[in-house]
């Protein structure tokens, strides 16, 4: 041991015991809990396993799912609106517009954008139909509950509304966003919208509106040609999708557009000049007569191309909610069936004189009473006998001389029956014109065997079966024609989308009777207008010969079904020796002065005819027509 070691201790120390070390210290003397690792290795492990599961979910929203949020995001954020085409026009022969389209606004709204959610509002439907109502004229608790419905994305609240209307919405919608910039008021119509939709419009008003018909609420043609081409006129619709943010369209984000196919336009064969003549003539007549209705077909004799159309009463299609009888909808001319009395007396005759049983200068010996059946037949007026020729019968409107003339047809009744029936039915009678109008009747012709015992007696002037307007008018044109009968036609073309013009397709043609036959007729019934003793003096016109027939027939009542009143009617042609134009008119039920057809229907008759041949510029005839005999002496 060295002196330094003696002197500190003074002399040598055992070494001190070591103490126990305590499990879990540290050097340094202070305690270390036992469970710190455990812990630390769980809290790893549960953070570990969120971001497994941030990953995988992650994973699932950018990779498996993304088109799933893509398209979520897209309901939200684009607006798919259609675009709607524009409608054809119809115009007449000429190209004047009859029906044609002017700029509107449909009205829409986005629902999704009136949700709480999307406008802080909690009744923002009800405020906004509050605005809108009176601007819309519609019922607020309806706009309210087409803004409210859940889950829609698309509503119209109004149709074809002008742009002045629009305007009114707009500036009122930038007032309200104005307030709520500065926090005095709410912004409840930032979910409302316009689309283009033009409106239909029908220039002439009332002119035409039974053919040309109307275009309903929801743009769909509701009667006439409009229904009836309404694939056509309408064309195809397109679609524009396009970004939106807060109910206003975003310029930057883009669209797509599928465009619309503008429709189709349709120029008809009337004349809007004689149209606007013929309709004046019968709403006057009608009115005059306090008759139920009336009608007018003009027809091109050399074509078969209707020129007008026209009836009585009718009604405005610019104005719809102001018809309160939905039977002015329908075009009578075509859709009326009813029994034309002496005016079909003329196919009678042709049917006569084809099959060579008589002639023009035939005597026929006419009673003042015709046994028949179970009957006597009689002329509209008590006579002594008369002795006519079959001109004659044509021109005094006899029915006991054309009964007896349709006898001649066949040996027996039955055969004679046969051999009328097949006329009428080349003529047209029976079966539909051709026309394909909506509502057409065919009338109604029985096959000869159904025939009762007065029918094969009344048919031969007119009565037991029924026609419409245009095939009545359609059997003088077809003796104008020189006894070809042309099918009626109202359309003469179509101009498509792009600019082409295709004509309509010609119309069928059929040889009813020869042309001598007709020619004969055509001097019979211009001694029906010519002759003093004719009943057709009212239809003379100067200048030009004129071949026509009266009639007046028993009227079926369509409520009833009983013969009540009167149809008078007036058919014709001229110039007759050299036709262009028919006319056909027939006034139903007049109540008020005579119910007579010369009376009533042949002033209507010479109006229409006299400004047709005029508006279209025929030459007068120049040469005057001496007639034929109309009686015979029986002591010769």
């Amino acid at each position: 041991m060295s002196g330094s070691d003696r002197a500190r201790g003074g002399g040598t120390r055992p070494p001190a015991p070591r103490r126990p070390r305590t499990p879990g210290a540290r050097r340094g003397g202070h305690p270390r809990p036992a469970a710190v690792r455990p812990r630390l290795r769980l809290v790893g492990l549960g953070l570990a396993l969120v971001l497994v599961a941030f990953t995988v979910r992650l994973v699932q929203v950018q990779a498996v799912d993304a088109a799933t949020y893509t398209e979520k995001a897209a309901v939200n954020r684009y607006v798919e609106v259609p675009l709607a085409a524009q409608r054809g026009d119809i115009t007449d022969r000429n190209g004047t517009a009859l029906a044609t389209t002017v700029d509107a606004y449909d009205i829409t709204a986005d629902p999704f954008l009136f949700t709480e959610e999307q406008t802080g509002v909690p009744d923002a439907p009800q405020q906004a139909a509050a605005l809108l109502a009176p601007i819309l004229d519609r019922d607020e608790a309806t706009l309210a509950g087409l803004l409210s419905e859940p889950g829609s994305r698309y509503a119209v609240l109004a149709r074809q509304q002008t742009p002045q209307t629009w305007r009114q919405i707009k500036d009122l919608r930038n007032n309200l966003r104005e307030a709520a910039d500065k926090g005095t008021g709410d912004q409840v119509l930032s979910g409302v919208f316009a689309e283009k939709n033009a409106k239909r419009v029908y220039p002439g008003g009332d002119l035409a509106a039974a053919t040309l018909g109307f275009v309903n609420a929801e743009g769909v043609g509701g009667g006439g040609v409009e229904a009836q081409f309404n694939t056509l006129l309408a064309g195809e619709d397109g679609t524009i999708t396009y970004a939106q943010s807060g109910g206003r369209r975003v310029p930057t984000a883009g669209s797509h557009e599928l465009p619309a196919v503008p429709g189709t336009d349709i120029a008809l064969t009337l004349d809007r000049d004689i149209q606007w003549a013929a309709q004046n003539a019968i709403s006057a007549q009608v009115a005059a007569s306090k008759a139920d209705d009336g009608y007018v077909v003009v027809m091109d004799t050399t074509t078969g191309e209707i020129l007008a159309l026209a009836g009585a009463p009718g009604y405005d299609p610019n104005d719809l909610g102001s018809v309160t009888d939905s039977g002015l909808l329908r075009n009578a001319a075509l859709q009326d069936a009813f029994e034309p009395g002496s005016t079909l007396k003329v196919a009678t005759m042709a049917a006569v004189l084809e099959e060579g049983v008589a002639g023009p200068g035939t005597h026929v010996t006419v009673p003042n009473r015709l046994p028949r059946a179970d009957r006597n037949f009689a002329d509209d007026h008590d006579h002594e006998t008369y002795y006519l020729t079959l001109a004659g019968v044509l021109a005094k409107s006899s029915n006991i001389g054309t009964i007896l003339a349709a006898e001649e047809l066949g040996d027996t009744q039955p055969e004679a029956n046969e051999v009328l029936h097949a006329y009428l039915t080349r003529f047209g009678f029976g079966r539909p014109t051709g026309l394909g109008f909506p509502g057409e009747t065919a009338g109604i012709l029985a096959a000869p065997g159904d025939w009762n015992s007065a029918q094969q007696y009344t048919i031969p002037f007119g009565q037991g079966m029924s026609v419409n307007a245009v095939q009545a008018a359609s059997v003088y044109a077809t003796v104008a024609n020189g006894g070809e009968r042309i099918a009626p036609t109202l359309i003469r073309g179509y101009t498509g989308p792009d600019g082409s013009f295709e004509p309509a397709p010609e119309a069928e043609r059929e040889r009813v009777i020869s042309e001598e036959t007709a020619a004969q007729l055509a001097e019979i019934l211009e001694t029906v207008v010519t002759s003093p003793e004719g009943t057709g003096s009212a239809a003379q016109i100067p200048g030009y010969r004129v071949a026509g027939k009266t009639g007046t027939s028993n009227r079926v009542d369509p409520e009833t079904g009983r013969y009540s009143g009167y149809t008078a009617s007036f058919a014709g042609f001229a110039p007759a020796d050299d036709p262009r134009i028919a006319v056909y008119c027939a006034v139903q039920n007049p109540t008020e002065g005579s119910y007579n057809g010369s009376k009533v229907c042949g002033p209507v008759f010479n109006e229409v005819m006299d400004f047709s041949l005029k508006a279209l510029q025929v030459p007068p005839t120049g040469s005057d027509f001496p007639g034929l005999p109309v009686t015979f002496d029986p002591n010769d």
